[in-house]
């Protein structure tokens, strides 16, 4: 079983469009998909579920509405199931440019992280005000800085350091990364941590995922040949 399971969660305002629905409900929809694949983890004791909340590149394509919405929904959902995150284990992070969250949502993620941080079931990584790009030049930065001020020396730079240099941090490489929508690429999503990541891509949109669509994901993972570097 692997141990790390990665998604990009594509296809809600599509998903809303379709069935004449306003996009906010599509997110409000996209919510609740997110808690069945939560329990499909904790049903196949995988350890990590990260997924990719809110891009940078969202925040600053999408309508103040829409933001206020997405900001709403994650703070009232988080909160509303932070009582049965710690009965089923589950630990919260959020992972991204906390600079960029609002003052309120910072204040609801700190609350979440503190309350679900002794959950050892699994661990979800929240991917708010997220780019992977963002994430590396944040990391070269955090590097260059310690060299200059003679913490580490430019030899001790390898890709161990590198690792421990990014908001994932702690986090294992995901070695399935699933995306819902019919959109075959990483859209900017752990493009470090996926380098030797099985990637799938299903046709279905974010709101309507079912366990059979993760298990199918899981059946073809476990036949596929995994060639590091060749």
């Amino acid at each position: 079983m692997i141990k790390h399971l990665a998604m990009i969660m594509d296809g809600n305002r599509r998903w809303a469009k379709k069935n004449g629905l306003q996009a906010f409900l599509g997110h409000k929809h996209g919510s609740q998909a997110a808690q069945r694949v939560v329990e499909f983890c904790l049903d196949m004791q995988i350890r990590y579920l990260t997924l990719y909340t809110l891009s940078l590149e969202n925040l600053k394509n999408r309508s103040e509405t829409e933001k206020e919405f997405i900001f709403s929904l994650l703070i009232n959902d988080a909160t509303e199931h932070i009582e049965e995150y710690k009965q089923k284990g589950v630990k919260i992070k959020f992972i991204g440019e906390r600079s960029l969250y609002p003052e309120a949502v910072l204040s609801a993620c700190n609350l979440i992280e503190a309350q679900t941080k002794d959950c050892d079931k699994l661990q979800v990584n929240l991917l708010f005000c997220y780019g992977a790009r963002q994430e590396i030049v944040a990391s070269v930065k955090d590097i260059v800085k310690r060299v200059i001020s003679g913490e580490i020396s430019q030899d001790s730079i390898n890709e161990e350091l590198v690792t421990k240099s990014l908001w994932t941090n702690g986090t294992p490489e995901p070695e399935l990364i699933i995306r819902t929508g019919s959109v075959q690429r990483l859209s900017n999503f752990l493009l470090y941590q996926s380098a030797y990541s099985e990637l799938y891509f299903l046709d279905c949109m974010w709101p309507e995922i079912e366990a059979h669509h993760l298990t199918q994901a899981l059946d073809r993972f476990k036949v596929c040949q995994r060639n590091f570097g060749v």
